[in-house]
């Protein structure tokens, strides 16, 4: 099956591409040459692009709708974790992926991959937390709907 690029890609793409368990978010692309450090594998910050793409897509695909008739709160990244695994070599076609894996009454706990030829390559888990609009840094709740979503869709499990 061809790998089509910047676009969500479905459970069967993801799994005809070597993922173990297909994410609710997954897209494609392939290294440049910007993105390859002079060990002549993917620099690792650029992991973080990757992820952070992949991050704001899932909360604008997934997250937004459920915030209709209300303002959009601001998302902001608490902490975030990462593990690479095996390098990325130039040319190579990578996919990124995104699920929640846990989640309390204002923020969650996103689980991303980077996946290249079948295998898993890096790990990141990134807490987000949301806040008001207005700057006062107040937090700002999840909606039931999105948390109900991210049990569903996601596999997500309430923090304790």
């Amino acid at each position: 099956m061809e790998l089509r690029y910047l676009t969500p890609l479905t459970p069967e793409e993801q799994a005809a591409h070597g993922l173990a368990h297909p994410q609710p978010l997954a897209w494609a692309d392939r290294v440049r040459f910007s993105e390859i450090d002079p060990q002549n594998h993917v620099n690792n910050k650029v992991y973080h692009e990757w992820f952070e793409i992949a991050r704001t897509e899932y909360f604008r695909r997934i997250c937004d709708p459920h915030y209709v008739g209300q303002p959009l709160p601001r998302t902001v990244l608490h902490s975030a974790t990462i593990r690479y695994l095996v390098e990325i070599l130039p040319r190579q076609s990578y996919i990124v992926t995104a699920r929640v894996a846990q989640f309390r009454n204002t923020s969650y706990t996103l689980d991303q991959q980077v996946w290249c030829d079948g295998s898993l390559r890096a790990m990141l888990s990134a807490v987000m937390v949301m806040l008001y609009p207005d700057g006062s840094g107040r937090k700002y709740p999840l909606p039931d709907s999105l948390k109900r979503s991210f049990k569903t869709e996601d596999g997500a499990q309430p923090a304790a």
